[in-house]
């Protein structure tokens, strides 16, 4: 059974010296950063604001004062979180925030959440929550102590879909796919025509994409493999100045059996009325966030099928 482990792991890191400008940084410092996690830059793209690398696992994505990293597979990303500090001080990093998701085959990964925690602490002074069930759907962060006002325009929204289930499960799961057809399925190009989009089919199947205009971004990854499918989406974008529904377009698309929404500072949300709230968590962090962890799951979701491993 091909297996590869979609669960991410992520990091937000901002910048306080104003001399700093991480985005005029050369791409070699990034491929650097990068390569530390196991991870290489398959393509970029760039605006004034931001600069956005696909990643073999993955994204990243590069402004004035801050960058945002997310990796799976079997990746180290807080080896790339220690590098990074080599070059910049923890008194030069106004805020630090890592996630790590529980993955289904945490045994194949190289740490733990608290292995990373650890080697993190001995550089920067922070907290680390769990959120959700240990024994359930869960996400770990650690963050900074020292005082941070985000921006009020600073919003983001995380969608972790489980077992997709709809048509877009059987086009995924095609070899030799086409970026059009996978772009024709999301509806992207159509929703938000002002973006510049970059995206990368995997062989023989896996897909990625990032999209950015100006200082906001998308994010997709989808590992569609039929036994451990998983979609990842992730944006910056105030939901509310929308026309549409953006995260239940998402789940509409994908019709996952069940999913997580992880929000900070989020704008009000909603589902379509088949999925119900299993689980919910919300904290006020001493960073400045108010950051929320909710696991849906299907009404009828009830039946769960013996699958052959041996």
């Amino acid at each position: 059974m091909q297996f590869f482990e979609g669960s991410e792991k992520k990091v937000e890191i901002v910048v306080r010296d104003e001399a700093i400008n991480l985005q005029k940084l050369d791409k070699s410092f990034w491929e650097n950063i990068v390569k530390k996690c196991n991870a290489t830059i398959i393509s970029s793209i760039q605006n004034d604001s931001l600069s956005a690398y696909l990643l073999s696992e993955s994204s990243l994505f590069v402004s004035k004062d801050r960058f945002v990293m997310i990796t799976c597979g079997e990746t180290i990303l807080v080896n790339s979180i220690l590098e990074f500090l080599k070059t910049y001080s923890p008194a030069q990093i106004d805020l630090a925030i890592f996630q790590r998701k529980n993955e289904y085959q945490a045994n194949l990964q190289k740490t733990s959440f608290l292995e990373d925690i650890k080697n993190l602490s001995k550089l920067i002074d922070g907290q680390a929550f769990r959120m959700g069930d240990l024994d359930g759907h869960h996400n770990y962060i650690f963050h900074t102590l020292k005082p941070f006002t985000p921006p009020s325009d600073d919003y983001t929204n995380e969608l972790l879909m489980y077992h997709i289930t709809s048509e877009a499960a059987k086009i995924l799961q095609t070899p030799n796919n086409k970026i059009d057809n996978i772009r024709e399925l999301l509806q992207l190009n159509r929703l938000f025509p002002e973006f510049k989009f970059d995206d990368y089919i995997f062989s023989p199947y896996g897909y990625s994409l990032n999209a950015i205009n100006q200082d906001r971004y998308l994010t997709i990854h989808i590992t569609p493999q039929e036994n451990n499918s998983y979609v990842s989406f992730e944006t910056n974008l105030d939901l509310s100045q929308l026309s549409f529904n953006l995260l239940d377009h998402m789940v509409t698309t994908f019709n996952p059996k069940t999913f997580d929404h992880i929000g900070f500072n989020f704008n009000k949300i909603s589902f379509a009325s088949e999925y119900f709230t299993l689980k919910k968590s919300e904290i006020n962090l001493t960073c400045g966030y108010t950051m929320s962890f909710n696991h849906y799951s299907k009404e009828n979701d009830i039946l769960s099928h013996p699958v052959k491993i041996l």
